[in-house]
């Protein structure tokens, strides 16, 4: 391994002691004396320490594993970014892979053009019955407000851990927020996209593994940080990107009143539904929502 390695792939992990072998497998089978991979783990409770063990024997110094405190995903990303010596930085989930012969690929397109800010690749979604699809990457507009529009308004551009190669500086300038455990990946990602040059790669970089259930986790999780996610998202983009604000926490609130409403929290879907029409009354113009709300009003 180099001394200054030109890309360093991080990998968190929480009791994925049953996949952590494959994703490490995908990366160090494929990764040069440029690559190098350090694993976090957050205080797992399952047999994560023999598996760092037997990573250990099998690898040797090219694995590289800590162990922290459980503190959650951002925290265990923002601890494996700091230790790594990579000019840029690739994210992958425990739970994921990386495509077989990409990262040779990726590597030579980090050496020709240095001065991105953030390259966007594809993945494959592979779903646990085996069926598998790809997903290229999204086209990107040039102008920043437009990027970040794209992303948060339109969701136009999708990004994903495992298919993003991030500048580590501009992850050291916006850290992962350690106080949210849903969606903090969000305020990275708009930072990123909107802070320098945007590459988009034709290329499939990683195989993101789909688990069943994990929908009704995740809706519990956002409503956990409610619209706190508005604030965060916002706080380090510059005063000409603030203007999309209110339009995104109307956003937002729609998105929390149809979680409520699909859990069967009533009063909640209505006072995030309030709120919506508080911030931006052009959302009663949205009809699909607008009826979801007036039916709700009339079961009162």
């Amino acid at each position: 391994m180099s001394a200054k390695p030109l890309l360093s792939v991080v990998i968190p992990s929480y009791n994925y002691a049953a996949v952590l072998p494959r994703a490490v497998e995908s990366v160090l089978a494929q990764a040069t004396e440029e690559v190098e991979l350090w694993v976090v783990d957050d205080g797992s409770t399952d047999d994560t320490p023999a598996v760092f063990a037997t990573l250990g024997e099998r690898y040797g110094a090219r694995f590289q594993g800590v162990r922290q405190d459980n503190a959650g995903p951002s925290a265990a990303r923002n601890h494996g970014i700091r230790l790594a010596c990579g000019r840029y930085v690739l994210l992958l989930d425990a739970d994921d892979e990386l495509v077989h012969g990409a990262l040779p690929q990726l590597c030579e397109h980090l050496r020709q053009v240095p001065d991105v800010g953030l390259w966007l690749a594809g993945h494959v979604s592979a779903e646990p019955d085996g069926r598998e699809r790809a997903h290229p990457a999204s086209p990107v507009p040039r102008a920043p407000l437009q990027r970040l529009q794209a992303y948060l308004l339109d969701k136009k551009i999708a990004l994903s851990h495992g298919a993003c190669v991030f500048l580590r500086e501009l992850l050291l300038e916006r850290p992962y927020p350690e106080h949210l455990r849903h969606s903090e990946d969000i305020p990275v990602f708009a930072y990123t996209l909107t802070r320098g040059r945007v590459e988009v790669l034709d290329l499939m970089l990683a195989r993101v593994h789909k688990h069943p259930g994990s929908l009704r986790h995740n809706a519990t999780a956002a409503r956990k940080v409610g619209l706190a996610l508005v604030d965060e998202v916002f706080r380090q983009l510059p005063p000409d990107l603030q203007s999309l604000k209110p339009c995104y926490r109307a956003q937002r609130c729609l998105s929390l009143f149809r979680t409520c409403l699909l859990a069967g929290e009533h009063d909640g879907a209505r006072d995030y539904y309030r709120e919506a029409v508080r911030t931006d009354w052009r959302v009663l113009f949205n009809l699909s929502y607008s009826r979801k709300a007036l039916r709700l009003w009339l079961k009162r």
